[in-house]
């Protein structure tokens, strides 16, 4: 690392590397992580899942074998990663960094030895996780009540709200009254804790320093194009066959097989619709993901936007990690 010698040290620190599918987060992340001893470590809600790979765009083997990758494949398509679950598994990775395990030195013209720190770089599309860490979210730790949520949804969403404002007034003025998914978890927390949602919830930030990087394309017309791309390469490397195999797997009611690209050609391979017609609209909830995922990372001041598709975006960001380093160095002779 250009900016470390022997008479000075890194701070545990944290970069992130965030914003919407298909702008290229993973391919800059290994290129920052090859030119600074980085570690990859996944924010994706499906890449956690063993076996889901191409659709998920989860990163060859060669890759992980020439960056270590952290938080994929952590959990079975037939078991469900809580948040809670994510979080603590992602702040032990970082603890575990920070505390300098699996330092590497580095030798001098004098042949002594510097110790060069692992940099944690958090990366993925997933808003929610790299909230987790960045903000320190308290997550009440209540596993998915398959059966009580069932018992719940028989009582229609109506009844269900207005529950929630009984028990919980607080979580349901937070909650629109159609959004079925939210009640039922904040029911779900109260009735296996006997204590209101709101009232376990909260921040408290991590104390290290944290640098987040927002990749932004230019217009909508060069993220299209990239989706597009991007779906077609699935394609290339075999989504239909991975698809299939899951279906016969699992079956075809597997909830992670409902997820975007997964559920068109699962469509596709009942003979619902066409492989165009698949892959159209593959590309289509894509677009519709990804402009979900910009309002959500847009709500954040603390992310720096940089055009993925400028020519220099690499030597862009690193300038700005240089900075961010340079910063957050400190020299050991310093009492």
């Amino acid at each position: 690392m250009e900016n470390l010698t022997e008479n000075n040290t890194l701070v545990p620190i944290l970069i992130v590397i965030c914003g919407a599918t298909a702008t290229g987060k993973s391919g800059l992340a290994i290129a920052l992580a090859n030119r600074m001893n980085g570690v990859v470590l996944s924010a994706d809600s499906r890449q956690v899942y063993r076996e889901f790979n191409i659709g998920t765009a989860k990163p060859a083997i060669a890759v992980q074998q020439t960056v270590p990758h952290y938080l994929i494949d952590i959990c079975e398509p037939t078991e469900t990663l809580t948040l809670a679950e994510y979080q603590m598994q992602a702040q032990q990775v970082i603890e575990t960094i920070h505390r300098g395990k699996g330092n590497r030195e580095q030798g001098t013209g004098n042949r002594e030895q510097v110790q060069i720190p692992i940099v944690p770089l958090l990366v993925g599309g997933t808003g929610l996780y790299i909230r987790s860490i960045t903000r320190g979210l308290k997550i009440p730790k209540v596993s998915p009540q398959p059966e009580l949520r069932s018992q719940l949804q028989t009582l229609g969403q109506h009844q269900c709200y207005a529950m929630l404002q009984r028990v919980d007034p607080a979580a349901a003025a937070k909650i629109h009254a159609h959004d079925q998914v939210r009640t039922l978890r904040s029911l779900e927390v109260f009735y296996v804790t006997g204590q209101p949602m709101s009232a376990q919830q909260g921040e408290q930030p991590p104390t290290y320093p944290i640098l987040q990087i927002g990749l932004e394309c230019g217009d909508r017309p060069q993220l299209d194009n990239r989706i597009t791309q991007r779906t077609n390469q699935m394609i290339a490397q075999g989504f239909v066959a991975e698809v299939e195999s899951l279906c016969e797997k699992y079956g075809a009611d597997l909830p992670l097989l409902n997820t975007l690209g997964y559920a068109e050609f699962k469509q596709f391979l009942a003979g619902k619709m066409s492989q165009k017609d698949a892959i159209a609209a593959t590309i289509l909830h894509t677009r519709q993901f990804a402009k979900r995922q910009r309002t959500w990372f847009r709500a954040y001041p603390e992310i720096e936007w940089f055009d993925a598709d400028a020519f220099d975006l690499e030597a862009q960001v690193w300038q700005r990690i240089q900075e961010f380093l340079q910063q957050n160095t400190q020299n050991l002779y310093k009492a």
